[in-house]
This record gives structure tokens, sequence and C-alpha cells, in this order.
């Protein structure tokens, strides 16, 4: 395997204008500083890298190695045949030593495949959202949680993969993504996730039109982090690692820092 490469992106600082819980003792904070949150997007190709092993240090290392506060990963398995009987969720949240939860978007070989979300942070709701999806095709899911960072506004983070297939179908699950999670109204969101979709594109614009910001653009092709307007983020920097081996997605990092109502406790 080669040696992974990190392509670190600065931005000229501005303003953006329930499943089954586990968990274990969340870690100390990592590098960040006061009032920033690292968010994770990792499609993990159910756990199965590209030379065929199921290596979860291996795994854990990646995700460790950018010390994220919050991970949105897709395609995770639970108890499926091909994972062994693992459950990936479980065991990353362990290896991770983060927070975890689990949402199913079908069951599949004697188990479930969907989406998982890692915290630092202690979850303290969740909910699983069912997308649109064609009969006899893959059905898809949005997974949210509820969270608390420190001197963050508590805030909303959702993770979802979308149709690989059809493109009809994917503007019909981020027109009800924009339902679920309106731009103007409640607490922060974060929308994350593969999308399945390039910038530009009818789904994406979708979102866009309604006034989601993508914070990692244009350097990610599927895979986006998500903002509305209405929350006062600043983009610190994105860091997009060259991963070729351990899934066929790369990780995608962004690190935000708030800028609205210190929220200590």
């Amino acid at each position: 395997m080669r040696q992974t490469r990190r392509v670190f992106i600065a931005f000229v600082a501005g303003f953006l204008s329930v499943t089954a819980l586990g968990g274990c003792q969340s870690r100390p904070a990592g590098p960040q500083g006061p009032r920033t949150l690292r968010v994770l997007t990792y499609n993990i190709h159910h756990g199965e890298a590209m030379d065929g092993k199921f290596d979860y240090e291996r795994l854990a290392k990646v995700i460790n190695d950018l010390s994220p506060d919050i991970v949105a990963l897709q395609e995770v398995d639970d108890r499926t045949e091909r994972a062994s009987g693992i459950d990936q969720a479980a065991l990353l949240g362990r290896l991770c030593k983060m927070h975890h939860v689990f949402g199913q978007a079908m069951p599949y070989q004697g188990g479930r495949y969907g989406h998982a979300i890692l915290s630092r942070f202690p979850i303290l709701k969740t909910a699983v959202h069912p997308l649109p999806y064609r009969p006899g095709r893959e059905p898809r899911a949005a997974l949210e949680v509820w969270i608390e960072p420190e001197r963050i506004a508590p805030l909303r983070f959702v993770g979802t993969h979308l149709c690989h297939l059809d493109n009809e179908v994917r503007t019909q699950q981020t027109t009800r993504l924009g339902q679920l999670f309106p731009v103007e109204d409640g607490p922060p969101i974060i929308l994350a996730g593969d999308f399945n979709a390039r910038p530009g594109s009818e789904p994406m614009n979708v979102l866009f039109d309604a006034g989601w910001t993508d914070v990692v653009a244009p350097r990610s092709k599927i895979d986006y982090i998500l903002v509305r307007p209405s929350d006062p983020w600043q983009i610190e920097e994105v860091a997009i690692v060259d991963e070729p081996v351990v899934s066929d997605h790369d990780p995608v990092l962004a690190v935000l820092r708030w800028q609205g109502a210190d929220h200590s406790r």
C-alpha cells in the first residue's frame, strides 16, 4: 500500500450566508481549537478494502489520523455474511474511541446494511429517515443524530448515501432531504455523505438552490459536507486524503469554526 498523502486546501475565512445507540467512553479532545468541529465523511465500502481484506484496525487508523469530532460513514454492514457477522459500527466506535450509532437502509445477508455515525460527543437522539427509491432497487435513508459540542450550539448531524443508478431518483431524494431539513428552520444542521451526484447536477442543485453550501467544493466529486447559510460556520480547512486501498472512496474532512453564541455549559 502506498503511503497516504493528505491534501489540505486553505480557505479565506468567511461566514457561510430511532435506531439502536451504542457507545464507549469518548476520547479527549484532539488538536482542534475552541469552538471548532472536525467533520469527516467516508464511504467505507462495507469494510472491504481494495486488496480484498477486512482490516478494521487499518480502517480505524485512517479515521483516527484525521482526529474527527463527528463522522458520517456510508456502506456499513451490521452482522452480514460478507462481513463475517461483525457489527462494524460498534467495532469502529471501539477502535476510534467514539460513540456510535447505526442506521438501517435495508436488511442484507442475514444482517443489516446502511449508515453509521461516530461522535466524540454523546449522541442524545437519533432518527432514521427513509428516502424515495424505486421498487426492486436499493432502499436509501438519512441517519440523523443530535449532539452538543463544547461551546457550540446543540446541532443535528445527518449522514446519507443516495442512489447510484438513477438521476431522477437522486433528485427525489435530495428534494426529500430539503423537506426534512429546511435551510431556515430549527437548530444548526450539517448534512454529509455520498450523494453519487456531481456538482452542478440536478440532484445537487435542488439543495444548492435552496441555500445549502458545499464546504468542500470543488475538490470532492460526489462526497459532500453541506451547511446552511443561517448557521454561522467559518471554514478553516479541508482535507481530502488520497487513500486508494482502504476503500474505493477518499475520506473528506472539513474543519469548521463556530462564530455564533458561546454555548458553554
